[in-house]
């Protein structure tokens, strides 16, 4: 009876305890469908952009906050992975994201310590409290933190949390992940650390503030040796590797350098705008997301100009600069370099309105090529006063009040920069004419037909005057400028792409390059620029401008061109010296960008032919003529007549052969010094 009632007894508990088991079987399971049905909290890993040179080089790094650069797992080494699992979390690949071992024996050291003082938390348990929690030390937080850890289990596989944490994970000194930890300790990516390197780094996350080789050594080679101890303990490693990882050199990053310093700070302020305003990308996203931002810019280039404007802007003095460079052929920005000292003014002058004084007489010439005129039209260069409008009266004087007080050509008026012959042609295809030319060219600027814009009177920009000589460089086409190749996001999905570049014909061919050939004089003996033509052996176009307040020189090859403005932000007047200072610049720079490429020659449109003319006359020259020069013209534009001011009676006129045009630049001329 007494056993019966006992049998009895123990079978309810039994039942009991299979009734317990069954429900917290269930519920356990019903737990668990919960936790894999249960979509994680949304999260952004924020990472940092980059914006990148079209040669490869990092212009800078945008970020907000963090600064991280996030690479695949397969980018990293073998080394780092063994490290930071033999470290933290030995049993990563085996435990559901906790480790109940460690965590009981975490919880009885709390207890007796009556205290939250040892973690027992997992790689798993790490990412879920970077990505979604506090660093409070709470058994709450700790509660959560382990949910979350398994939900993380259920829904990415091992290699992907390890991935993501790896990525995550704050190393010290601004670096979040792997990639720029390794940039910041050691200055290279993280695919190129060996053993030594990966257990410095694996070390630190437990406390960047006390492991960091910057600021204590000591510490940070005994928390090494003890990741080198455990990846030998775990069979990653020997201890001969161990010893020989230990022993080995470290050669630190100096920690005073910014991983990625600007090389191009006004430009990249440039790129920035175009990114936000132009192609519709929100701050957020540029700052935080990962894009890589491929540009137009000449690392060798960019720095050939920053160092130029360095060196000649005088250092007793706020004179400032601007400097813009353009691939004429394609519209690319080659370089870009807006005042003297990015830290003491972001304020970028490229896009400054200033008068351009005699530079913009280049377009009212390429106005006047279309309109009838050749190199051979002729004024007379004399003090004048123009009426205009309802009797209104403009009186220009040349520099120095010096005249010719004689006719003279298109080409001398160029080249000498005279300004009555420049209003005089303004008035005389009519002041509109430079207007529209301007507009075709791609000046935005709504500018007046006004006589005095024909000496450049009215505002506009150094950004404006390199698109506008760009397109006459590239034979009438406009190309509008170009620096920004292409944007991709995070995943290397192609957010904006540069697919084809766009040419409109806005002015011929032949009136470009006739245009061209004659601002080759500003370069010649007795033009404006002739002073610095010795620093370029090569064919080179350009002019000079010179205001009270503003100093130009805009000129350029068949593969570049450079407008280059100089003057005060405060409406100071230019000192002595000054004006050429700013044709120094252009040619040292000029010169330093041209030393990798290649002499080219500029392109003779098949509708212009060459002969020589008597400059006096304006006719075709003969043998008897004492100065010939040879002049470029539109076919059916040349002057017909022979020269008949030196002709000698007693025999019949005999031309000077023209050159064909194909040996047409065969003649060497003095720039070319080998």
């Amino acid at each position: 009876m007494m056993l019966y009632r006992v049998l009895k007894k123990i079978k309810k508990i039994l039942l009991v305890l299979l009734s317990l088991f069954f429900i917290f079987s269930s519920l356990l399971l019903f737990f668990i469908l919960y936790l894999q049905a249960k979509p994680l909290p949304k999260t952004t890993i924020e990472q940092t952009s980059f914006i990148y040179s079209m040669d490869g080089e990092v212009i800078d790094d945008l970020y907000s906050g963090v600064n991280r650069e996030y690479i695949p797992l397969s980018k990293i080494p073998k080394s780092l992975i063994e490290a930071t699992i033999a470290i933290e979390d030995r049993k990563f690949y085996s435990h559901f994201g906790l480790d109940l071992i460690r965590i009981g024996g975490a919880v009885i050291e709390d207890i007796k310590q009556m205290a939250k003082v040892q973690g027992a938390s997992t790689i798993t348990q790490q990412l879920a409290r970077n990505l979604y929690l506090t660093l409070d030390k709470t058994w709450k937080r700790k509660v959560n933190e382990a949910l979350l850890a398994v939900q993380l289990e259920f829904q990415y596989s091992k290699d992907e949390i390890l991935e993501m944490y790896l990525n995550q994970i704050y190393y010290g000194h601004s670096a979040n992940g792997i990639q720029m930890a390794a940039k910041t300790y050691f200055n290279k990516d993280a695919a190129d650390l060996d053993l030594a390197e990966s257990a410095m780094l694996a070390g630190i996350p437990k406390g960047p503030s006390v492991y960091s080789p910057f600021k204590n050594l000591e510490k940070a080679k005994r928390r090494q040796k003890q990741v080198l101890t455990s990846m030998v303990a775990v069979g990653y490693i020997t201890q001969e590797e161990a010893n020989k990882a230990y022993q080995e050199k470290l050669i630190f990053k100096n920690p005073n350098e910014k991983v990625n310093l600007a090389s191009a700070p006004y430009f990249r302020d440039y790129i920035v705008s175009l990114v936000k305003n132009e192609y519709g990308i929100e701050e957020e996203q540029l700052y935080q997301g990962g894009l890589k931002i491929y540009t137009t810019l000449d690392s060798k280039m960019q720095k050939a100009a920053e160092e130029t404007l360095a060196n000649r802007l005088p250092k007793d003095r706020l004179l400032q600069g601007a400097l813009i460079s353009i691939d004429p052929t394609n519209g690319f920005i080659k370089a870009m370099v807006g005042g003297r000292d990015y830290q003491k003014s972001q304020y970028n002058r490229v896009f400054a309105e200033r008068q351009p004084g005699s530079s913009f007489k280049p377009i009212l010439y390429l106005a006047a090529l279309e309109n009838g005129f050749t190199p051979v039209s002729k004024f007379k260069s004399e003090p004048t006063v123009f009426t205009f409008g309802q009797n209104q009266t403009y009186q220009p004087t040349n520099f120095g009040n010096r005249y010719p007080n004689r006719e003279i050509d298109l080409r001398y008026a160029l080249t000498h920069s005279d300004n009555i012959y420049a209003v005089k042609t303004h008035m005389e295809i009519g002041m509109e004419k430079l207007v529209e030319m301007s507009m075709k060219l791609g000046i935005d600027k709504d500018l007046k037909p006004y006589p005095s814009l024909a000496l450049g009177s009215q505002e506009v920009t150094p950004f404006e005057m390199a698109k506008a000589y760009a397109t006459i460089a590239n034979q009438g086409k406009r190309i509008e400028p170009t620096a920004i190749l292409k944007i991709e996001d995070v995943n290397g999905n192609v957010l904006y792409e540069k697919k084809e570049i766009i040419e409109t014909e806005v002015v011929s061919a032949d009136s470009s390059f006739i245009l061209t050939y004659l601002m080759e004089g500003v370069f010649e003996q007795g033009g404006t620029g002739y002073s610095v033509s010795d620093r370029l052996n090569r064919p080179i176009a350009g002019k000079t401008g010179t205001t009270d307040y503003d100093a130009w020189l805009i000129g350029y090859t068949p593969q570049l061109v450079t407008a280059l403005w100089a003057g005060y932000d405060q409406n100071e007047k230019l000192v002595e010296g000054d004006s050429m200072i700013s044709k120094e610049i252009w040619a040292d720079y000029m010169k330093k960008a041209h030393q990798s490429l290649p002499l080219q020659l500029f392109t003779v449109p098949e509708g212009v032919i060459s002969l020589y003319i008597d400059p006096e006359s304006g006719k075709i020259a003969t043998e008897d003529c004492p100065n010939p020069r040879l002049e470029a013209f539109v076919k059916g534009t040349e002057p017909t007549e022979y020269c008949d001011l030196h002709q000698n009676e007693d025999k019949e006129p005999k031309p000077i052969e023209p050159p064909k045009n194909e040996s047409f630049w065969s003649r060497l001329k003095y720039w070319w010094k080998q």
